[in-house]
């Protein structure tokens, strides 16, 4: 699960990472990467309908203290 904040949204995207005795460890697979700049630009773009399909979309509201 990685989480994204782009303005007044946030979004949860489900990836998976992956594990490895390697330095690089853990890893996303290109797909995963592919999903999270998707739903990042089309936030930017206030595409709500369009990050909706790979996320699952909250608006952010300020509170006063």
């Amino acid at each position: 699960m990685e989480l994204i904040h782009e303005g007044k949204y946030a979004a949860e995207v489900e990836i998976e990472f992956h594990y490895s005795d390697e330095s690089w460890s853990p890893t996303m697979s290109a797909n995963d990467a592919k999903k999270l700049d998707a739903v990042r630009s089309a936030l930017r773009r206030n595409d709500i309908p369009e990050a909706a399909k790979y996320a699952r979309l909250f608006e952010l509201k300020p509170i006063s203290a």
